[in-house]
Protein backbone atom coordinates (compact mmCIF):
# COMPACT_ATOMS: atom_id res chain seq x y z
CA UNK A 1 0.00 0.00 0.00
CA UNK A 2 3.08 2.28 -0.19
CA UNK A 3 1.96 3.52 -3.60
CA UNK A 4 -1.02 5.27 -2.02
CA UNK A 5 1.34 7.24 0.19
CA UNK A 6 3.20 8.46 -2.90
CA UNK A 7 0.05 10.01 -4.44
CA UNK A 8 0.14 13.79 -3.88
CA UNK A 9 -3.16 15.49 -4.66
CA UNK A 10 -1.46 18.86 -4.92
CA UNK A 11 0.88 17.61 -7.59
CA UNK A 12 -2.04 15.99 -9.45
CA UNK A 13 -4.00 19.25 -9.27
CA UNK A 14 -1.05 21.28 -10.55
CA UNK A 15 -0.44 18.91 -13.46
CA UNK A 16 -4.07 18.36 -14.51
CA UNK A 17 -5.57 21.62 -13.53
CA UNK A 18 -8.54 22.28 -11.26
CA UNK A 19 -11.21 21.18 -13.77
CA UNK A 20 -9.54 17.98 -14.84
CA UNK A 21 -8.65 17.20 -11.25
CA UNK A 22 -12.31 17.61 -10.28
CA UNK A 23 -13.38 15.43 -13.20
CA UNK A 24 -10.75 12.85 -12.28
CA UNK A 25 -11.84 12.86 -8.66
CA UNK A 26 -15.52 12.62 -9.67
CA UNK A 27 -14.67 9.70 -11.98
CA UNK A 28 -12.86 7.93 -9.18
CA UNK A 29 -15.83 8.49 -6.87
CA UNK A 30 -18.26 7.27 -9.53
CA UNK A 31 -16.12 4.17 -10.18
CA UNK A 32 -15.96 3.43 -6.45
CA UNK A 33 -19.70 3.96 -6.09
CA UNK A 34 -20.45 1.79 -9.13
CA UNK A 35 -18.06 -0.93 -7.95
CA UNK A 36 -19.56 -0.82 -4.46
CA UNK A 37 -23.06 -0.93 -5.94
CA UNK A 38 -22.25 -3.90 -8.15
CA UNK A 39 -20.52 -5.77 -5.35
CA UNK A 40 -23.32 -4.99 -2.95
CA UNK A 41 -25.93 -5.98 -5.55
CA UNK A 42 -24.07 -9.26 -6.14
CA UNK A 43 -24.01 -10.09 -2.46
CA UNK A 44 -27.63 -8.97 -2.14
CA UNK A 45 -28.67 -11.33 -4.94
CA UNK A 46 -26.55 -14.08 -3.39
CA UNK A 47 -28.24 -13.54 -0.04
CA UNK A 48 -31.70 -13.46 -1.65
CA UNK A 49 -30.98 -16.73 -3.50
CA UNK A 50 -29.59 -18.30 -0.33
CA UNK A 51 -32.65 -17.18 1.66
CA UNK A 52 -34.93 -18.56 -1.06
CA UNK A 53 -33.11 -21.89 -0.97
CA UNK A 54 -33.28 -22.02 2.81
CA UNK A 55 -36.97 -21.09 2.71
CA UNK A 56 -37.65 -23.81 0.13
CA UNK A 57 -35.69 -26.32 2.20
CA UNK A 58 -37.60 -25.26 5.32
CA UNK A 59 -40.91 -25.61 3.45
CA UNK A 60 -39.87 -29.10 2.30
CA UNK A 61 -38.97 -30.05 5.85
CA UNK A 62 -42.31 -28.75 7.13
CA UNK A 63 -44.08 -30.71 4.38
CA UNK A 64 -42.16 -33.89 5.29
CA UNK A 65 -42.91 -33.31 8.97
CA UNK A 66 -46.61 -32.91 8.21
CA UNK A 67 -46.57 -36.15 6.19
CA UNK A 68 -44.75 -37.97 9.00
CA UNK A 69 -47.20 -36.63 11.60
CA UNK A 70 -50.11 -37.76 9.42
CA UNK A 71 -48.44 -41.16 8.98
CA UNK A 72 -47.92 -41.46 12.75
CA UNK A 73 -51.57 -40.62 13.38
CA UNK A 74 -52.63 -43.21 10.78
CA UNK A 75 -50.40 -45.85 12.39
CA UNK A 76 -51.74 -44.97 15.83
CA UNK A 77 -55.30 -45.44 14.56
CA UNK A 78 -54.36 -48.74 12.87
CA UNK A 79 -52.64 -49.89 16.08
CA UNK A 80 -55.71 -49.02 18.14
CA UNK A 81 -57.92 -50.91 15.69
CA UNK A 82 -55.54 -53.91 15.76
CA UNK A 83 -55.50 -53.87 19.56
CA UNK A 84 -59.30 -53.79 19.68
CA UNK A 85 -59.46 -56.61 17.12
CA UNK A 86 -56.90 -58.59 19.10
CA UNK A 87 -58.84 -58.10 22.33
CA UNK A 88 -62.01 -59.17 20.57
CA UNK A 89 -60.26 -62.22 19.09
CA UNK A 90 -58.83 -63.18 22.49
CA UNK A 91 -62.26 -62.82 24.08
CA UNK A 92 -63.77 -64.93 21.30
CA UNK A 93 -61.05 -67.57 21.68
CA UNK A 94 -61.57 -67.66 25.43
CA UNK A 95 -65.32 -68.04 24.91
CA UNK A 96 -64.76 -70.83 22.38
CA UNK A 97 -62.29 -72.53 24.71
CA UNK A 98 -64.80 -72.39 27.56
CA UNK A 99 -67.51 -73.77 25.29
CA UNK A 100 -65.15 -76.49 24.08
CA UNK A 101 -64.29 -77.39 27.66
CA UNK A 102 -67.97 -77.58 28.62
CA UNK A 103 -68.75 -79.74 25.57
CA UNK A 104 -65.87 -82.06 26.42
CA UNK A 105 -67.09 -82.32 30.00
CA UNK A 106 -70.59 -83.17 28.80
CA UNK A 107 -69.24 -85.64 26.27
CA UNK A 108 -67.07 -87.27 28.91
CA UNK A 109 -70.10 -87.50 31.22
CA UNK A 110 -72.23 -89.19 28.56
CA UNK A 111 -69.37 -91.48 27.63
CA UNK A 112 -69.12 -92.47 31.25
CA UNK A 113 -72.85 -93.23 31.33
CA UNK A 114 -73.21 -94.83 27.91
CA UNK A 115 -69.75 -96.38 27.57
CA UNK A 116 -68.27 -97.03 31.01
CA UNK A 117 -65.44 -99.02 29.43
CA UNK A 118 -63.98 -95.68 28.26
CA UNK A 119 -63.48 -94.42 31.81
CA UNK A 120 -61.78 -96.08 34.75
CA UNK A 121 -62.63 -94.83 38.25
CA UNK A 122 -63.27 -91.34 36.84
CA UNK A 123 -60.00 -91.33 34.87
CA UNK A 124 -60.30 -90.05 31.30
CA UNK A 125 -57.74 -89.84 28.51
CA UNK A 126 -58.51 -86.27 27.53
CA UNK A 127 -56.06 -85.67 24.69
CA UNK A 128 -53.24 -87.37 22.79
CA UNK A 129 -50.83 -85.42 20.56
CA UNK A 130 -48.05 -86.71 18.32
CA UNK A 131 -45.59 -84.11 17.02
CA UNK A 132 -43.00 -84.63 14.31
CA UNK A 133 -39.51 -83.19 14.81
CA UNK A 134 -36.84 -82.02 12.40
CA UNK A 135 -35.07 -85.37 12.78
CA UNK A 136 -36.38 -88.15 10.52
CA UNK A 137 -38.61 -90.74 12.22
CA UNK A 138 -38.20 -88.95 15.59
CA UNK A 139 -41.44 -87.92 17.33
CA UNK A 140 -42.71 -86.37 20.55
CA UNK A 141 -45.95 -87.32 22.29
CA UNK A 142 -48.17 -85.70 24.90
CA UNK A 143 -50.94 -87.48 26.79
CA UNK A 144 -53.35 -85.44 28.92
CA UNK A 145 -55.16 -87.32 31.68
CA UNK A 146 -57.92 -85.93 33.89
CA UNK A 147 -60.35 -87.01 36.60
CA UNK A 148 -64.11 -86.49 36.55
CA UNK A 149 -65.01 -87.56 40.07
CA UNK A 150 -66.51 -84.87 42.28
CA UNK A 151 -64.60 -86.15 45.30
CA UNK A 152 -61.19 -86.61 43.80
CA UNK A 153 -58.39 -88.71 45.17
CA UNK A 154 -54.98 -89.00 43.64
CA UNK A 155 -55.06 -91.20 40.54
CA UNK A 156 -51.84 -93.17 40.36
CA UNK A 157 -50.53 -95.44 37.67
CA UNK A 158 -48.72 -95.36 34.36
CA UNK A 159 -49.41 -95.27 30.64
CA UNK A 160 -48.41 -97.67 27.90
CA UNK A 161 -48.32 -96.95 24.16
CA UNK A 162 -48.31 -99.18 21.13
CA UNK A 163 -47.91 -97.98 17.54
CA UNK A 164 -49.98 -99.98 15.05
CA UNK A 165 -48.98 -100.00 11.40
CA UNK A 166 -47.04 -101.93 8.79
CA UNK A 167 -43.41 -102.97 8.77
CA UNK A 168 -42.01 -104.10 5.42
CA UNK A 169 -45.57 -104.25 4.06
CA UNK A 170 -46.71 -106.52 6.91
CA UNK A 171 -49.02 -105.67 9.84
CA UNK A 172 -46.99 -104.80 12.89
CA UNK A 173 -47.33 -103.45 16.43
CA UNK A 174 -44.44 -101.71 18.16
CA UNK A 175 -44.34 -101.09 21.90
CA UNK A 176 -43.09 -97.79 23.22
CA UNK A 177 -40.45 -99.47 25.37
CA UNK A 178 -38.86 -100.90 22.18
CA UNK A 179 -38.48 -97.52 20.43
CA UNK A 180 -37.79 -95.19 23.36
CA UNK A 181 -35.38 -94.76 26.24
CA UNK A 182 -38.27 -93.92 28.58
CA UNK A 183 -38.69 -96.10 31.64
CA UNK A 184 -41.84 -96.86 33.64
CA UNK A 185 -41.12 -93.99 36.02
CA UNK A 186 -41.14 -91.54 33.08
CA UNK A 187 -44.58 -92.80 32.06
CA UNK A 188 -46.07 -92.77 35.56
CA UNK A 189 -48.76 -90.35 36.71
CA UNK A 190 -50.03 -89.19 40.08
CA UNK A 191 -52.54 -86.37 40.06
CA UNK A 192 -55.76 -85.12 41.56
CA UNK A 193 -57.18 -83.07 38.68
CA UNK A 194 -55.10 -83.55 35.54
CA UNK A 195 -51.58 -84.34 34.36
CA UNK A 196 -49.65 -84.32 31.10
CA UNK A 197 -47.30 -87.22 30.40
CA UNK A 198 -44.88 -86.65 27.56
CA UNK A 199 -41.83 -88.15 25.95
CA UNK A 200 -40.27 -89.10 22.62
CA UNK A 201 -39.59 -92.14 20.49
CA UNK A 202 -38.01 -93.15 17.18
CA UNK A 203 -39.82 -95.30 14.62
CA UNK A 204 -37.99 -97.69 12.29
CA UNK A 205 -37.32 -96.12 8.91
CA UNK A 206 -39.43 -98.72 7.06
CA UNK A 207 -42.37 -98.57 9.48
CA UNK A 208 -45.61 -96.87 8.37
CA UNK A 209 -47.74 -95.83 11.40
CA UNK A 210 -51.52 -96.04 11.12
CA UNK A 211 -52.89 -95.98 14.66
CA UNK A 212 -51.77 -95.38 18.21
CA UNK A 213 -53.14 -97.45 21.07
CA UNK A 214 -52.87 -95.86 24.48
CA UNK A 215 -53.46 -97.63 27.78
CA UNK A 216 -53.78 -95.87 31.12
CA UNK A 217 -53.26 -98.39 33.94
CA UNK A 218 -54.40 -97.60 37.47
CA UNK A 219 -52.27 -99.62 39.88
CA UNK A 220 -53.90 -101.23 42.88
CA UNK A 221 -53.49 -99.51 46.24
CA UNK A 222 -55.49 -98.61 49.33
CA UNK A 223 -57.62 -96.03 47.56
CA UNK A 224 -58.05 -97.56 44.12
CA UNK A 225 -58.36 -100.91 42.46
CA UNK A 226 -56.50 -102.11 39.41
CA UNK A 227 -58.11 -100.85 36.22
CA UNK A 228 -56.99 -100.41 32.64
CA UNK A 229 -58.34 -97.78 30.26
CA UNK A 230 -57.67 -98.26 26.53
CA UNK A 231 -58.04 -95.75 23.74
CA UNK A 232 -57.17 -96.24 20.05
CA UNK A 233 -56.64 -93.20 17.85
CA UNK A 234 -55.66 -92.69 14.22
CA UNK A 235 -52.08 -91.60 13.59
CA UNK A 236 -52.41 -87.83 13.12
CA UNK A 237 -49.47 -85.47 13.49
CA UNK A 238 -50.04 -82.10 15.10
Amino acid sequence: MNWLAKINLRVVTERLGPFKSAVFLAAIIIICLFTGYRVGNYYHNFQVATLAQQKQRLDDLYHQQAKQVARIHTLEVELAVEQLANQHAQATLKQRADEHYQVKKQLAFYEKVMAPEKAANGLVIDNVKINATSSPEYYNFQVTLMQQLLKKRYAKGYIDIEIIGSLNNKPSRIKLKDISTLVKKDLSFSFKYFQVVEGDFTLPANFIPEKIQLSAILTKNKWQKYQKLNKTLPWILE
